[in-house]
């Protein structure tokens, strides 16, 4: 008898550790989950934050440069277009020199009017979207080339997908912070563009020929901070390579 209450007392025992170290198990697991849920909620709400950070921070740009657009092509234009003007006045009352002086200034005048509202509408976010993508890369190629900066060219491979909005204009102004990095840094002769389009991405290559620099000694460059900001809200790869003396190659990856 004694022996059958010890076996009971044993039996109950066991069962008593095993439901505890159940509910241990279980209590364990369901405060990792909840542990794990809050830290991912964190991590989307500051990522979300951060996103909506950089975009607010991109519609500022985005509308600095309308307005600064805006300024160029009214205020600026119209004042040189006048200067042109009363030259060709002044055209028909000069003589020799004087005046092949003042043939020489109206064309420099004409040109750089056209050069203003060319940039003017590289700057305005409308015109942008209403050339798209590829046509605006290749107006700035071609105001590269007009101006002697270097030697830009540009080829198309596939069909071209219209992106949206959003898109275009954040992938055309990470390439032209590469642009103004190849004018004012590289000091190169030939900078070369390729737009890729695939079945569900677009792969943007840009290389130039220039003097390069060490990637580690630019990490904390804000124009290179800019395009990767810039890339991140897209979910696109924004992959930088440059060496001393070996020019400079960035590649996009943009998913549709």
């Amino acid at each position: 008898m004694i022996e059958n209450q010890q076996i009971l007392l044993l039996v109950y025992i066991v069962l008593v550790l095993l439901v505890l170290g159940v509910f241990i198990i279980v209590f364990v697991v369901a405060f990792q989950r909840r542990k794990n849920k809050l830290l991912l909620e964190k991590f989307e709400t500051e990522k979300k934050f951060e996103r909506e950070l950089a975009q607010s921070q991109i519609e500022i740009q985005e509308q600095t440069l309308k307005n600064i657009a805006w300024e160029l092509h009214d205020n600026v234009g119209q004042l040189l277009s006048v200067a042109n003007m009363q030259l060709g006045m002044l055209l028909p009352q000069s003589e020799g020199t004087l005046k092949e002086q003042l043939l020489e200034t109206k064309e420099t005048i004409a040109s750089s009017v056209l050069e203003i509202r060319t940039l003017s509408r590289t700057l305005n976010t409308e015109v942008v979207l209403n050339n798209g993508l590829v046509k605006s890369i290749q107006s700035e190629l071609e105001r590269f080339n007009r101006l002697n900066f270097l030697n830009a060219s540009m080829e198309v491979k596939g069909d071209e997908v219209f992106l949206k909005n959003d898109a275009e204009i954040i992938l055309f102004r990470i390439t032209q912070e590469f642009f103004s990095n190849v004018i004012k840094h590289s000091k190169a002769k030939n900078l070369f563009v390729n737009l890729t389009y695939g079945s569900n991405k677009l792969s943007i290559l840009l290389e130039d020929d220039g003097v390069g620099f060490d990637m580690d000694e630019k990490k904390g460059n804000s124009g290179l901070q800019n395009m990767n900001s810039r890339a991140n809200l897209l979910k696109a790869e924004c992959n930088l390579q440059s060496e001393k003396g070996k020019g400079t190659r960035l590649e996009i990856i943009y998913p549709y």
